[in-house]
């Protein structure tokens, strides 16, 4: 069973869902969280239990994790009394945390307490990690007026790393850089964003929601998915 954890409006999750349908995928949006029958023991990851689209599952049939979501909102909450949604989308992205972490099964991308999809750094953050690996970079630069980072002039080229794949693959120095970011980051999942498709290009930003709707990306995420068992 594949698992893919997205936001209620994510139109890529039902997607992939369809897509990887023989291997049992199914999505997990924040309304299931409300489901009652959910139990998470700490350290007894194959006694957990979850309830995604009306289905009783052990953590133990998970076989492999998509999280594309960065946290629970409340404004996906509509079910939920309006002065409770900020504190209980609280506590479902925490439990979620927590319940993610105890899977052992692949992932893109395990949680970290920056975000459930990820380290969810800002661009000065990502740039100074390229930067020690010796990665071409644009420099960033904020106004404090408007604590924004500059706009990036001239960005021509994107590509998307699923483990040790790249897409597209034709600029093979970028792929290089792209690939080394990802591992640095321990997000085999993550889109990079570069000044041009020249080997010099400089690294602007990462993404780690990148967009994902095309099937060679979602046979590599699959390819990935299916390595081990949980």
């Amino acid at each position: 069973m594949l698992l893919i954890v997205a936001n209620h409006h994510d139109l890529i999750a039902p997607w992939l869902a369809h897509r990887w349908r023989a291997h049992d995928a199914l999505v997990l949006t924040p309304l299931d969280m409300s489901s009652a029958g959910w139990r998470h023991y700490v350290g007894e990851c194959g006694n957990s239990r979850a309830i995604i689209a009306g289905r009783e599952i052990s953590s133990g049939q998970i076989n492999g994790v998509v999280t594309r979501m960065p946290a629970v909102f409340e404004w996906e909450l509509g079910h939920v009394v309006t002065a409770d949604r900020q504190y209980v989308a609280a506590e479902m992205s925490a439990f979620l945390l927590a319940w993610l972490s105890s899977l052992s099964c692949p992932m893109l991308n395990r949680p970290t307490p920056h975000g459930l999809s990820g380290p969810n750094w800002n661009r000065e953050h990502w740039v100074t990690l390229a930067a020690k690996l010796g990665i071409p970079v644009r420099p960033v630069h904020r106004t404090s007026a408007l604590a924004c980072s500059n706009p990036v002039d001239g960005l021509a080229c994107q590509f998307v790393v699923v483990g040790d794949r790249c897409f597209p693959s034709a600029a093979s120095q970028l792929c290089d850089h792209a690939r080394a970011l990802a591992a640095a980051a321990d997000t085999p999942l993550l889109a990079l964003e570069f000044t041009g498709p020249e080997p010099d290009a400089e690294f602007v930003n990462a993404n780690l929601l990148p967009d994902v709707n095309s099937p060679a990306i979602a046979d590599a995420m699959l390819a990935y998915l299916l390595r081990s068992e949980c």
